[in-house]
């Protein structure tokens, strides 16, 4: 590593001395002097404009990655501008002196380009931490590149190395690993996510088997890449064996729960017992299935909250799926009505009332059936179906009694309710206590 350490520090030393020989000319300063004017000629031109070409890029629809792109251009108008006048700048310059005096001009113009390309470009990545992270890092190695020092830096990146046992860990393998890995993640997830989009518009699947083959082509899209970028840099993989083993025991001790809700997660898919869209029932939440994610799924109620449920707690405790085989649901309305009424006309009318709710379904006539003599009323139970759950339940039971309250209130039946008599006994007061005890 000394070795290392003393070659690159000698190539600082030279690069340095080439450096201050050439500032010593005056055409460096001249160089420096065009650069701050062109600079500030792009600022104004860009302050003018900008807003011009921001109109036009509204007027985009239905594109949104060109759009993203449009956008990003724009936030960098100033630069293109500047690359623009800067490789004028050069023609001119080089048309009429030495091409040595433009030799600052043609380091920035190359640094400047590289800067715009890349900054545009890695708005294609969603995620702003890991684009400016890729444009930092491809424009770093760029402008090592065009320095014409890559070489040198790739050396002495190669010296600091780590020996672990048979691996050499060196900070130039490091920074391959980690720019290979990122980029090759990114490309699996876009890779995945257009495959889950394409395969979640298929008509042919059920919803549970098409969120099951899109979140098996991401993860094993991404393990692919990672394998791939891995390998690609020299990275033995059978040397993770022992740090499998390790993550193998923190899975077993410390992540017990992440591992059960994936494993229950497949399951759901698998088995098709639940599937988005559909209602179900556990414990006090009642809701319809939003979305099937890898650790939990999320239920919407019906005041708006989303309860984001454990896959595990599906598998391991009742679940009531109101629309697993089909969406017909059946609820019960039990009433009562006075003993003056007509048994017969009362059970009529209750059935012709709930027929009038309109989310009861038609096709299924309701039945009402007399259940018992009650204490104060005839007692009755109305039943009929409904075929979409997700609307709610007790509002629909709500319009069902509101129908038979106005069908009854039309045709004189009354709805009882208890009476309770309360009956004042008179006694003889009671003596004194004394009133037996003998006088004097």
């Amino acid at each position: 590593m000394d070795e290392y350490l003393d070659s690159f520090a000698e190539f600082v030393t030279g690069l340095a001395r080439q450096a201050l020989s050439y500032t010593a000319e005056p055409w460096f300063l001249y160089q420096l002097i065009i650069i701050a004017i062109l600079f500030g000629l792009a600022r104004y031109g860009a302050r003018r404009l900008e807003p011009r070409l921001e109109q036009r890029a509204r007027a985009i629809r239905g594109h949104p990655g060109l759009l993203r792109l449009v956008a990003a251009t724009l936030r960098r108008i100033d630069w293109v501008l500047f690359v623009t006048l800067l490789a004028a700048a050069i023609v001119v310059l080089r048309s009429v002196t030495w091409p040595s005096r433009t030799w600052v001009l043609g380091i920035v113009l190359w640094l400047a380009g590289t800067w715009v390309v890349v900054a545009i470009l890695s708005r294609i990545i969603r995620n702003r931490l890991v684009a400016r992270g890729v444009a930092w890092l491809v424009w770093t190695y760029a402008a090592l590149v065009i320095l014409g020092i890559d070489g040198r830096v790739a050396l002495f990146l190669d010296g600091l190395a780590l020996p672990l046992g048979e691996i050499r860990l060196s900070a130039l393998t490091v920074l391959k690993a980690a720019f290979l890995l990122t980029m090759a993640i990114w490309i699996a997830t876009t890779v995945g996510n257009f495959v889950d989009e394409r395969v979640q518009r298929s008509t042919e699947l059920t919803p549970s088997i098409r969120v099951l083959i899109g979140k098996f082509a991401k993860f094993g899209l991404v393990l692919l890449a990672g394998v791939v970028a891995l390998t690609s840099v020299g990275v033995d993989l059978t040397a993770f064996t022992v740090f499998s083993g390790a993550v193998g025991v923190g899975l077993g001790f410390g992540l017990q729960k992440v591992v059960s809700n994936f494993v229950s997660g497949v399951i759901i898919l698998m088995d098709k017992s639940i599937k988005p869209g559909d209602t179900i029932s556990l414990g006090d939440t009642f809701g319809w299935i939003r979305e099937l994610r890898a650790r939990f799924v999320s239920v919407v109620t019906r005041d708006g909250r989303e309860y984001l449920i454990p896959n595990e707690d599906l598998i391991t405790q009742q679940v009531i799926n109101w629309s697993f085989s089909d969406d017909l649901v059946r609820l019960d309305v039990p009433f009562g009505v006075s003993y003056e009424s007509n048994p017969h006309q009362v059970s009529e009318l209750a059935i012709v009332a709930a027929m009038s709710v309109a989310r009861v379904d038609a096709e299924r006539r309701p039945v009402c059936w007399l259940t018992a003599f009650g204490d104060s009323s005839l007692d009755f139970v109305l039943r009929f179906w409904i075929h979409d759950p997700q609307q709610g339940l007790t509002n629909v039971r709500g319009k069902v009694l509101l129908a038979l309250w106005d069908t009854f209130e039309a045709n004189g039946i009354k709805i009882p309710y208890p009476h309770r008599e309360i009956i004042m006994k008179g006694g003889v007061a009671a003596r004194p206590a004394d009133a037996d005890l003998p006088k004097d």
